[in-house]
């Protein structure tokens, strides 16, 4: 249920009473934006702790009998509160960073554009944010913007501030641990039950302010199968091309949330829909906008939608691989178009390769760790077309191997290749030694006839020879 105002007015005036102080002008005039949260007693809601991790409750827990307030914030309170496993909990505090270090020793301050405090548990890390303000800086330097965008944030508020930084509606809810309610300063329980994706404040200046948000609108309706509320919706194509503004290496970051969260499909049709993916694989949307031979260019969904299936049977999803994928048309393309100049195949692939992932790099920056392994991918592909002698066991040794297999079956599903091809490669693995051997030895004897058909013609045409 949800608790009554006025019976929680002492409540509120007590819990936030820190929160009252600091958003009262000095002169002791009334705030005319002061926004009155709904609080959500704990059968008015879904979560129960049992579902929470039990660090970040001893985070919470610690916080609070410090004399901080502390709540558990955003994409964790959202998922418990759809019946979804988090996948991770983040806590909003009136701690500032370094007193949230003194009180943990397995404690680490992280980031300049958002200082930040990370609290290790073993593999887990509990991330501890202080309340955000949207007043100007008191010190030079702890908020700087250029042209709309907020490249650092460092000013310190309360939680009614807080909750008005957030981005999203559904994002600006908060779990006290202490009583076991919600806080709704935005309304966002209710475009959770509609299923809406509502941007706080002005949209085009929100966007402004961080474009990633633009990634993370299409990200949230993606992955939890909500529309984007028509005012937030309206200036996203027109503003899409501000994610050329945006660090490459934040972007690298955004494209793995963006795929390799169990919606790669959708997610990439609601890009190209918004005008986002060109900005972020110009070259890959150039390729996909034309026809290939009449057909149109299905690889990049077949990948993702192969994608999202190993995702939901646990399966391991390499970037290497996703990238392989997503930059794999205009490699093809440019192969394609060195060969008909006739450069030699692992030539013209390498350099075609190469030339994409150096455009790829001034948009999205991407480690070397997985850039490596991709031109592997690419680059055994021709190989896969040479079956005859010790070649195929060679290859079937190499460490790329099967990531390199795995894209030829996508390959093959597409078009782009035979599906004998392919089949014959599945065979191949699953052959005993003496079926491999004579599976190899048809490839050769394929390829003496070939040879002695090519010799006979250029007889023909040379009888003076004889």
């Amino acid at each position: 249920m949800v608790v009554p105002l006025k019976q929680t007015a002492k409540w509120l005036k007590t819990k936030f009473s820190g929160l009252i102080r600091s958003s009262t002008p000095p002169d002791g005039s009334a705030r005319q934006d002061a926004v009155t949260p709904t609080v959500i007693a704990r059968d008015g809601h879904t979560i129960s702790r049992a579902n929470i991790s039990r660090n970040a409750i001893r985070v919470l827990t610690r916080l609070n009998s410090t004399g901080h307030e502390a709540y558990l914030v955003g994409g964790g309170v959202r998922d418990l509160l759809l019946g979804r496993e988090p996948k991770d909990f983040d806590v909003a505090t009136s701690a500032l960073p370094e007193e949230v270090k003194s009180v943990f020793r397995n404690c680490r301050l992280i980031g300049r554009r958002f200082r930040l405090a990370h609290v290790y548990f073993g593999r887990e890390i509990i991330e501890v944010a202080t309340f955000r303000s949207n007043k100007q800086a008191a010190e030079e330097g702890e908020r700087h913007v250029e042209n709309g965008m907020i490249l650092r944030d460092n000013v310190y508020g309360t939680l009614e501030e807080d909750a008005q930084r957030r981005d999203f509606t559904i994002n600006a809810l908060y779990y006290n641990v202490s009583d076991f309610t919600v806080i709704d300063f935005a309304d966002g329980m209710s475009d959770l039950r509609n299923g809406v994706i509502r941007l706080l404040g002005n949209v085009e200046s929100r966007f402004r302010e961080d474009p990633v948000r633009l990634l993370r609108a299409v990200r949230f309706a993606a992955k939890l199968g909500f529309i984007i509320d028509p005012e937030t919706e309206s200036p996203m194509q027109r503003l899409a091309p501000l994610l050329s503004e945006v660090p490459s290496a934040r972007l690298y970051e955004e494209v793995l949330k963006l795929f390799l969260g169990g919606s790669a499909l959708e997610t990439f049709e609601k890009l190209r829909h918004y005008g986002l993916f060109g900005q972020l694989f110009p070259a890959t949307e150039e390729a996909l906008s034309h026809e290939d031979h009449d057909f149109p260019i299905t690889f990049v969904n077949r990948g993702l939608a192969n994608t999202d299936a190993r995702l939901q049977q646990d399966k391991s999803v390499t970037p290497a691989f996703l990238f392989a994928v997503l930059l794999w048309e205009p490699v093809r393309l440019g192969y394609e178009a060195l060969l008909e100049q006739q450069a030699q195949p692992i030539e013209a692939l390498q350099t075609s390769a190469g030339d994409v992932l150096s455009e790829q790099t001034r948009h999205i920056s991407i480690p070397k760790r997985f850039s490596y392994p991709m031109r592997d991918i690419w680059q055994l592909q021709p190989r896969f077309e040479q079956r005859q002698g010790k070649k195929p066991y060679r290859l079937l040794t190499h460490p790329r191997f099967r990531a390199a297999y795995d894209f030829l079956l996508l390959r093959a599903e597409a078009g782009e290749v035979e599906t004998e091809l392919a089949k014959w490669w599945t065979e191949f693995q699953q052959a005993n030694s003496q079926q491999k051997q004579s599976m190899t030895d048809q490839g050769r004897r394929g390829r003496g006839r070939r040879r002695k058909r090519r010799s006979n013609k250029n007889k023909r045409k040379n009888p003076s020879d004889e």
